[in-house]
């Protein structure tokens, strides 16, 4: 184990979260020893401050006054934190495994390895990958993200395939460590995301330095999902469609983005026609009989299709902000064609079929 207690310190964000934290401190606690570990209130309702205090005298407990996200939640802490050469940077709906630290530590102490991320699979169903993040973060000619392990909604079953450290696009902000020194470098998070692909935001102006981002095979751990807003929530769908476009403006250079940005507010558009003509189908067959439908089904399909109009409307208004804090950054290690069009034109849902 190496003696690295002073210079690690692990983050943990959390929001109303007590039912998590009942479930999950105590493992990454027992299996942590290396860390220091703070937990991050975005200024919990439930009683997630008290059971802490009362518990884990050990661990660190900051209180902010307001809810600010994930992303200014953790910058309002660590962007001026000198205490440690890493930050790992955590939900608290994950369980971690037995000395599942030490590999992560070993290679992004190696002088270009600035992000690390570990192996996440899935908390119910453990012989699969986890949706938020699974073997390493990667992105499509058009800028949408997806996961070694999980592409769209369909995640992979570990069978021994992503085995090895790889370099990636990107690190899932579920569980990464980063060197504290980078974090500050790059101004942490980006403040305006809020929530949702922050981190490919934050990994992406990575790429502008000598600091590369690795996939760790031999560090697992397990992610429920659904920690500060639960699985299905149809608010995800506006900060995942609002933040990609965002990232989009702020990071790609301008001939990209005019060739891109039109090809996929298209593209939103035309998902949003999906869930209403599919809302209207369920409601159909609900009225007529022919189905029991639950009725939040098909209002959850209406709501997203809202939804995303909703976002675009933000971007709308958020655009000068971005505009002029773009930093163009010629994106590498890209995949070459759309993963949406290859999945629903040639039903290539694996990885190894792209």
């Amino acid at each position: 184990m190496e003696k690295i207690n002073k210079k690690l310190g692990i983050f943990i964000l959390n929001y109303n979260g007590l039912k998590w934290i009942k479930k999950n401190l105590s493992n990454i606690i027992e299996y942590s020893k290396q860390a220091s570990i703070t937990i991050i209130d975005n200024n919990s309702q439930d009683e997630s401050k008290k059971y802490i205090q009362a518990n884990f005298p050990s661990v660190k407990l900051i209180t902010h006054k307001i809810n600010y996200g994930f992303a200014k939640g953790y910058n309002k802490v660590l962007l001026n934190n000198t205490s440690y050469d890493y930050f790992i940077i955590m939900n608290n709906d994950i369980r971690v495994t037995k000395n599942w630290l030490d590999p992560i530590i070993h290679l992004i102490k190696k002088q270009d390895v600035g992000i690390v991320q570990p192996k996440i699979m899935n908390s119910i169903h453990t012989d699969k990958f986890d949706y938020a993040g699974a073997a390493g973060g990667c992105m499509d000619i058009l800028g949408i993200p997806f996961c070694r392990g999980r592409i769209l909604n369909n995640t992979e079953k570990d069978l021994g395939q992503y085995n090895h450290n790889t370099e990636i696009f990107w690190a899932s902000g579920c569980c990464l460590a980063i060197k504290s020194k980078l974090f500050q470098q790059l101004n942490g998070f980006d403040n305006d995301f809020f929530m949702h692909q922050e981190e490919i935001d934050l990994c992406w102006r990575t790429q502008s330095t000598d600091q590369k981002i690795y996939y760790c095979a031999q560090s697992t751990i397990y992610h429920y999902g659904g920690g500060t807003l639960e699985e299905g929530n149809p608010i995800k769908h506006y900060y995942n469609h609002r933040n990609n476009l965002l990232l989009l403006m702020k990071n790609l250079p301008i001939p990209s983005l005019i060739i891109i940005l039109p090809l996929r507010l298209l593209m939103d558009y035309l998902i949003s026609i999906y869930y209403f003509a599919n809302s209207l189908k369920l409601l159909f067959l609900k009225l007529t009989g022919k189905k029991e439908e639950n009725h939040t089904t098909y209002l959850n399909k209406l709501k997203i299709c809202i939804l995303i109009l909703i976002a675009h409307i933000s971007f709308m208004l958020l655009l000068p902000k971005f505009f002029a804090k773009r930093t163009p950054i010629r994106r590498k290690n890209i995949h070459k064609s759309s993963v949406i069009l290859d999945y629903l034109l040639s039903k290539k849902n694996l990885l190894k079929n792209l």
